[in-house]
C-alpha cells in the first residue's frame, strides 16, 4: 500500500535510469545510511563493531570486486585472496615509504597495485575461459601466496614474517594501531565501502557495465558489435582486483591489526566466492547479503541453541556451517542462480502490487 510508484513520472532518461528511481527507495537508503553512520556507533558495543560489522563490510567489498568480474563479466576467478593480499602488503609498504601521508589515502592507493597485478594475471583471459581461466587464477593465488612468504622485502624483513600495522592518524584521530577506537575504525570502513559501492553502481549501470554484461552473455556477439574483448576483460580484472585490494588493506589495517601470509590463502578466495554465489551473481546488493549470511551463520548457530538452554561446541558449529553453506550453494545454483538478491527483488515486486494478485 505504501510502496507505490504511481504519480512518480520520469521526464528524462537519466531519471529513469537512476540507481533509486522510486522515492521510497531513496528514503529507505537515506534511513539506512543514517542508522549506519549515526545510530549504530552510538548504540552498538565496540566488540560487535570489531567482530561483526567491520568484517561484514570488508568481505562485502571483496565480494563486490569478485562480482564485477564473475557476476557481471562472466569470468571466474579463484585468486581473490591473493589480490586482497597484494592490497594489504602494498598498503604496508606505502606506510613505510610515506609515513606522513593520510592512512585513508594509502588504503585507497593500495588497490592500484592490486589492480595492476590483477590485469597482469588477466592477460590469458582472451585465449582461455571457464574452467581453464579458473585454473589460471588459481595459479595466481598460489604464486602470490608464495611471494607473501618467500619475499622478506614485502614484510620489511620482520622476524615474525608478519605485517605489523603501525599507528597512523587521519585528521588528528587515530585510525590504526592500539589507540584507534572501534567506532573510528568502523566509520572509516563504512565510508570507504559506501564510496566504492556507489562507484561500482555507476560503473555497472554505465557503458563499461553494459560492455561487461555483453561479454558475459555472448562474447562472440559482443565482439561483432564492436566491443573490444581484450580491453573489456582486462578492465574487469583491474577494477575487480582494485576492490579486492582495498578490502585486503582494510582487513589488516582496520580489522586485524596484524596478519601473516595465511590470512590470504585459497580458503579466503573460496569464502568470497561462496558469498557471491549465495548472495547473487550480478548483484551488488547480493554481495552484502552473501557477506552477512556467511559471517552471520556461525553467530546464529551459536545463539539459537542458547535461547533453548542448549550448548554447541565450536567444532560442531564449524561443521554445521560447512554443511549448511554447501547445501545452500547447491540449492541456489540449481533453483535460484541469482541468490538472495533475487529473492529480495521478488519480495519488493510483490510488495509493489499488494494486495492485488501478482
Amino acid at each position: 500500500m505504501f510502496y507505490r510508484e504511481a504519480g512518480q513520472y520520469k521526464t528524462t532518461y537519466s531519471a529513469d535510469q537512476a540507481v533509486f528511481p522510486i522515492l521510497q527507495d531513496r528514503i529507505g537508503i537515506f534511513v539506512i545510511l543514517l542508522l549506519a553512520f549515526v545510530v549504530v556507533p552510538m548504540t552498538v558495543s565496540g566488540f560487535v563493531l570489531s567482530s561483526v560489522l567491520i568484517p561484514i563490510m570488508v568481505f562485502a567489498l571483496a565480494a563486490i570486486g569478485l562480482n564485477l568480474l564473475t557476476g557481471y563479466t562472466g569470468l571466474l576467478s579463484l585468486g581473490t585472496g591473493g589480490f586482497m593480499g597484494v592490497g594489504a602488503y602494498a598498503c604496508y609498504k606505502l606506510t613505510t615509504f610515506f609515513p606522513d601521508v593520510n592512512i585513508i589515502v594509502l588504503i585507497l592507493a593500495s588497490g592500484l597495485f592490486s589492480a595492476a597485478i590483477g590485469a597482469l594475471f588477466g592477460l590469458p583471459s582472451l585465449r582461455i575461459k571457464g574452467f581453464y581461466l579458473a585454473v589460471a587464477t588459481l595459479a595466481a593465488q598460489f604464486f602470490l601466496s608464495w611471494c607473501f612468504v618467500r619475499v622478506p622485502w614485502l614484510y620489511n624483513y620482520n622476524v615474525s614474517s608478519a605485517i605489523e600495522v603501525p599507528t597512523r592518524t587521519a585528521f588528528g584521530v587515530h585510525v590504526t594501531g592500539p589507540n584507534a577506537t572501534p567506532v573510528t575504525r568502523y566509520l572509516v570502513v563504512l565510508s570507504i565501502v559506501v564510496l566504492l559501492t556507489w562507484i561500482a553502481s555507476n560503473l555497472v549501470r554505465g557503458r563499461i557495465g553494459r560492455m561487461w554484461m555483453a561479454v558475459r552473455d555472448m562474447d562472440i556477439a559482443a565482439e561483432l558489435i564492436g566491443i573490444k574483448l581484450y580491453q573489456t576483460k582486462l578492465i574487469a580484472f583491474a577494477i575487480s582486483s582494485y576492490f579486492c585490494g582495498v578490502a585486503g588493506a582494510m582487513m589488516i589495517f582496520l580489522w586485524f591489526g596484524s596478519a601473516e601470509a595465511d590470512s590470504f590463502s585459497i580458503t579466503q578466495s573460496f569464502l568470497v566466492l561462496f558469498m557471491v554465489i549465495i548472495g547473487g551473481l550480478g548483484s551488488l546488493l547480493g554481495s552484502f547479503f552473501g557477506a552477512i549470511f556467511i559471517l552471520g551463520l556461525p553467530i546464529m548457530l551459536r545463539t539459537l541453541p542458547e535461547l533453548f538452554g542448549l550448548t554447541i561446541r565450536a567444532a560442531t558449529v564449524e561443521h554445521l556451517q560447512f554443511m549448511i553453506t554447501g547445501a545452500l550453494i547447491i540449492v541456489f545454483l540449481v533453483i535460484e542462480p541469482h541468490g538472495l538478491a533475487r529473492l529480495w527483488q521478488i519480495g519488493k515486486q510483490k510488495l509493489r502490487v499488494w494486495p492485488f494478485p501478482y
